[in-house]
């Protein structure tokens, strides 16, 4: 058995491994969290460079996502805000996330068009980059002595670099060294394994502070949880009905539903109510565990249609 064929082998199994590991090495882990704006830019960054800028086509399934996004967010935020504030930030974040930087990753491996979901993760991550200090300020925690708009460039010039910077770096490496933009280009699974990484991380800090919190609090993030099981799903199933008339599924749930959770959970503890942060990090591990399966029955259908190929 290859190296390569291992390596196809144990990646479905990668990210759970990823969660379990923050789980039970979370005091240990949790003291990395300095590291998350690397990864996030470094992940980005090689993301970014899959894509060539005649690749990026404004089609109208990407617009029609984008509209889910961003409006769903907000209106499930006003929609649940009367059963708490906290539990409201934690269903708007989860939503409103971008596209995670491994999802072109996952794509290829399902079968779908990664240079569509990678557009549409530029486009997905831009929006975030433009609108979230504005939601973060409205609908933050907030510090009443700055005005809103000292805190809205205060948090703009935070979350938009992280994101802005690595296309910026990726369109100028096309235009000046194309050679060594393709060859980043090619070596996404750097992408996934740096996700792994990000996800271990981000789960530990994750449960320290989930530990941390009085017991009381233990009802309000099992709904945290509960909701994000829910807003997973739904957003999959969405991607997958909006891919339909387009004759791409895959690509248009992985944009959807596969979030940069790592990015959901950092922005959460930042800029609004910390426990908001359980939201998103519970739709880690449903979102990889849907990943997960579909991999898993992929590469058990391909065992089965390989003898009559034969």
């Amino acid at each position: 058995m290859s190296i390569a064929h291992i390596q196809q082998r144990l990646k479905p199994w990668m990210l759970p491994f990823a969660i379990v590991m923050g789980m039970l090495f979370h005091e240990a882990i949790a003291a990395l969290q300095w590291l998350m704006p690397y990864l996030i830019f470094t992940m980005l960054f090689i993301t970014f460079c899959r894509v060539r800028p005649s690749e990026i086509r404004f089609t109208p399934v990407i617009w029609r996502l984008l509209a889910i996004q961003l409006f769903g967010s907000l209106a499930l935020f006003w929609l649940l805000r009367p059963l708490g504030v906290p539990l409201a930030q934690s269903v708007f974040i989860c939503v409103l996330c971008p596209t995670a930087t491994a999802a072109p990753v996952v794509t290829g491996m399902l079968g779908g068009s990664v240079a569509k979901v990678a557009a549409y993760s530029i486009v997905s991550n831009l929006s975030v980059a433009l609108l979230a200090p504005l939601f973060f300020v409205w609908f933050g925690v907030g510090a009443s002595d700055i005005s809103f708009g000292k805190e809205f460039v205060e948090i703009a010039l935070r979350v938009a670099p992280m994101i802005v910077f690595p296309l910026l770096a990726a369109l100028l490496l096309y235009f000046s060294a194309r050679s060594v933009h393709d060859a980043i280009g090619r070596v996404q699974g750097i992408s996934f394994y740096l996700w792994a990484v990000s996800l271990t991380i981000v789960v530990g800090r994750a449960v320290s502070f989930m530990l941390a919190e009085p017991l009381s609090a233990l009802p309000s993030m099992l709904a945290m949880g509960g909701l994000a099981a829910v807003v997973c799903v739904c957003l999959f199933a969405a991607g997958r009905r909006v891919g339909a008339r387009y004759g791409d599924k895959i690509s248009s749930a992985q944009g959807l539903g596969q979030k940069n959770t790592v990015l959901a959970v950092w922005m959460a503890i930042n800029y609004l109510d910390p426990i908001s942060s359980v939201g998103p990090a519970a739709y880690i591990l449903w979102q990889n565990l849907i990943n997960s399966g579909q991999l898993y029955f992929k590469m058990k259908h391909e065992r089965l249609a390989a003898p009559s190929n034969k």
